[in-house]
């Protein structure tokens, strides 16, 4: 027999939702995100107009709400200190070298999250092609090299770009720096971070609208992406803001700098805090 017909939806090379008829007959339909993030798909069995959802197994379920709660709460945390250090710098509260622990302590949780969006899709539950309609729970690993999934690629953006944002919190400890050798090692690196935040906040977005531009108001995850992806925004607004001009040796606005970051990082709480809810 061959393989039952199958729908693919997605954006160039990834594939987001699977919709095919199973063996048994009736309807299935995997979603990238319902499957990573809450462990279900969608089944509808023959002669039935509503279906139901399937989820993976008792050991599947626990390892994906365990890395979901490990991920958001880093995000909250380090998102919350990073506002910290933004409304240090704004208001005066403390030195530059406060400051820098404080954004190194948030940046910690940051590089955290990152990895364990990261492992929550190396683990995620795998749907059995042409099948009847299941996900299965496949074993544990630390680590998979898959950019042809959408998921996948998102999560790895993410985390590279955690690793950049460490450089550019780890030179901010230096002291006695040109204007140059600020913009080198300091701005440089915060400005590719913000860009691969950016290229992960759209990859997300290709996943859960399906290579499509979509405002989904009932949807968890999108707002959770769309959240995540303001504080991006806002993030390269700071960025931007914060170069150093080589004839003052002064910001060219510090205001907006800070703000940035501070606002930028309560987006990423806030996120941070709906995903404790995006869980089976």
């Amino acid at each position: 027999m061959g393989q039952p017909e199958q729908r693919a939806e997605g954006a160039g090379p990834f594939t987001t939702r699977l919709t095919w008829h199973p063996p048994g007959g009736g309807t299935a339909v995997w979603e990238s995100r319902l499957a990573r993030r809450r462990g279900l798909i969608a089944v509808r069995p023959p002669g039935v107009s509503t279906g139901h959802h399937a989820s993976a197994d008792d050991a599947g379920l626990r390892r994906l709400r365990r890395l979901n709660a490990i991920a958001a709460t880093a995000f909250v945390i380090g998102g919350a200190l990073f506002a910290a250090g933004a409304g240090v710098a704004q208001f005066g509260s403390g030195d530059a070298t406060t400051c820098a622990s404080i954004y190194f302590a948030g940046g910690l949780f940051f590089n955290t999250g990152g990895y364990v969006s990261l492992l929550q899709v190396v683990n995620a539950p795998r749907h059995v092609p042409g099948g009847e309609g299941r996900l299965v729970t496949r074993h544990w690993r630390w680590w998979s090299y898959e950019p042809t999934r959408v998921d996948w690629l998102s999560a790895f953006v993410l985390f590279a770009g955690t690793l950049v944002f460490a450089v550019n919190l780890i030179d901010s400890f230096m002291q006695g720096l040109s204007a140059q050798q600020i913009n080198r090692l300091i701005w440089t690196p915060d400005v590719i971070g913000c860009v691969l935040f950016l290229v992960s906040g759209h990859l997300a977005f290709v996943e859960i609208c399906h290579g499509r531009p979509c405002i989904r108001r009932r949807s968890l995850g999108w707002w959770i992406v769309a959240v995540n992806q303001l504080g991006s925004v806002l993030f390269m607004v700071s960025a931007l803001a914060a170069y150093t001009r080589p004839a003052t040796d002064s910001l060219i606005n510090s205001d907006i700098a800070n703000w940035g970051t501070l606002v930028g990082a309560l987006c990423f709480s806030v996120g941070g805090v709906l995903q404790l809810y995006e869980r089976p």
